[in-house]
């Protein structure tokens, strides 16, 4: 059979495909993704009673999560569609962290030196990225659900921006808990935790998304 007629044979009665279909998707594994990291957070490690004390530090760390997600959503969109421009989609992801950054160091050259290794590692940074990464595993299989009923031609970019997004859902869930206050250690602590589920998408993309 010729592949003209196969293209043929295939689009048959296809009808048009349907309208939103990314986006219901994508939205699905949000949903999915940061009910189970947020349930994970609340019943393995409980909500951190301080949280309504956090202020404006608790408002910078969960803005950087949001951030984190949406464009990392976004990435998600774009590099599901086949044919589909989404450097541009990697590139706001890499903004958002270099936003965190310029803060970050703000913070840190205004401290004293006596203060500085304390707003790195604040009390946790052995276990933050561990359990960012932990709670972001319904978030990637959500996301890895969300992609393989769509097209990615690219699978392992497809794995990795899977991964930034269900990282990006763990750390919501982290958050809820987690005591830190600086900028500097959510940047480094943070940003690892959510890399860590992105290596790992990037690893399993050409083996689940392939099609």
């Amino acid at each position: 059979m010729k592949t003209e007629q196969l293209v043929e044979l295939l689009a048959r009665q296809a009808g048009p495909a349907p309208r939103h279909a990314v986006e219901r998707r994508v939205a699905m594994a949000a949903s999915l993704g940061a009910a189970g990291s947020i349930a994970g957070a609340i019943g393995a490690l409980g909500l951190n009673a301080s949280l309504t004390d956090m202020g404006v530090a608790l408002a910078v760390k969960l803005g950087y999560v949001v951030a984190l997600i949406l464009s990392a959503a976004w990435f998600v969109d774009r590099i599901a569609r086949p044919g589909t421009p989404w450097r541009r989609a990697l590139w706001a992801v890499v903004g958002v962290v270099l936003a965190m950054a310029l803060l970050a160091v703000t913070v840190w050259t205004q401290a004293g030196e006596t203060q500085r290794l304390d707003l790195l590692l604040g009390r946790s940074w052995t276990s933050c990225p561990w359990r960012v990464a932990s709670l972001s595993v319904p978030a990637l299989a959500a996301a890895m659900w969300a992609l393989r009923g769509l097209a990615p031609t690219r699978p392992r970019w497809a794995g990795f921006a899977a991964g930034l997004f269900a990282g990006g859902l763990g750390a919501l869930g982290y958050a809820l808990y987690c005591p830190e206050l600086s900028p500097l250690f959510v940047l480094v602590w943070y940003t690892a935790g959510v890399l860590l589920p992105a290596a790992l998408g990037a690893l399993l993309g050409p083996l689940l998304l392939r099609w």
